[in-house]
């Protein structure tokens, strides 16, 4: 199936297919220095493919990350961005649903009470028929350590479909989209599975451009028919954004539906937090009484990539660059 792109030049589906089959087979797992130094090399290669000048940014030993860069940060009024790093297997679902806070905060809190909970009772279980209760605490806090190292840095996820091979794939898809422009900068974070370490050395070490820049992040967009827009509390007045993205993006397209969501309380937990103006981009399911919520994160189950979603996306995001940009200049 072959479209028009926005800038007059050819753009098919063939695109998205083929790199979605290499991301999913090649590199479904970038979590080791090795495994990232090898997709880095293929994603350089991509991006020149697709017309950008692309380079590896170091942020130091310290820090650890080493992120992708296309464009020139300090200069774009608009960064394109999305984590290229891959979590380990979790013990128990990582769970999100951006419009239902409380939700996401009591599943998170009782999970981590179930974990407290295993590790008592199973030193509880050691202990009493051994009569040694001074061996109860100390146990106690290894098991509790132990759950929660696993839960970051035990053996690793070997499915990514939609955390976030589905991010990468759309900033390439974007990539081969959207004609090169000076204002426009593509970014793949490293370390957004360790505190956003990638996005922190970002900004800061372009801090004076992009304290103005507006930052779009792709995570987990591959997984839910609603595709949701959610400014931050400082974008979501500027009518000239609001305005592109529902001129750009059509409220239904096919099985996708937009969500743009400028009123109410959402919290989205990814790397556009680390950024004064942003729009958090994710896919969403539906369910009546809890809400838009992301299902399968960090689990052998993830492994839905919908096609449809990447090409909504990077042919609106075709649509909103020149329209945005037209009205900031």
């Amino acid at each position: 199936m072959t479209r028009r792109r926005s800038t007059g030049k050819a753009y098919s589906m063939d695109t998205i297919e083929r790199l979605k089959e290499y991301l999913l087979t090649v590199y479904p797992v970038r979590r080791t220095a090795g495994q990232k130094a090898e997709f880095r090399k293929w994603l350089l290669s991509e991006l020149k493919k697709a017309g950008w000048k692309a380079r590896e940014e170091s942020c130091g030993k310290f820090n650890g990350s080493v992120n992708v860069i296309a464009g020139d940060p300090d200069k774009a009024d608009v960064c394109l961005c999305a984590h290229y790093d891959t979590g380990s297997r979790m013990l128990l679902p990582n769970f999100v649903s951006p419009t239902n806070v409380p939700a996401h905060v009591m599943y998170h809190l009782a999970a981590a009470l179930l974990l407290i909970a295993a590790a008592f009772a199973v030193s509880l279980a050691v202990c009493f028929p051994l009569n040694q209760p001074a061996l109860m605490l100390p146990l106690f806090l290894i098991l509790a350590l132990t759950a929660l190292w696993y839960s970051a840095y035990g053996p690793a996820n070997r499915s990514n479909a939609n955390s976030n091979s589905s991010g990468v794939l759309t900033l390439l898809a974007a990539a081969d989209a959207a004609a090169y422009d000076k204002r426009v900068c593509l970014v793949f974070f490293d370390n957004n599975e360790r505190n956003m370490l990638g996005a922190s050395a970002f900004r800061k070490k372009h801090i004076n451009n992009l304290s103005e820049a507006m930052i779009f992040n792709f995570d987990c967009v591959g997984d839910g028919d609603n595709l949701l827009l959610i400014p931050s509390k400082y974008s979501r007045w500027d009518s000239a954004l609001t305005e592109a993205l529902e001129s750009a993006f059509p409220e239904e397209e096919g099985t996708v539906r937009r969500r743009l969501l400028v009123k109410g309380l959402q919290y989205y937990p990814s790397d556009q937090r680390r950024f004064k103006f942003s729009v958090a981009v994710c896919a969403c399911r539906y369910l009546a009484g809890l809400g838009y919520y992301i299902p399968h994160l960090r689990t052998k189950r993830d492994t839905v990539l919908k096609e449809e979603n990447i090409a909504y996306l990077s042919q609106g995001m075709a649509r909103f660059l020149p329209l945005y940009l037209d009205k900031k200049a």
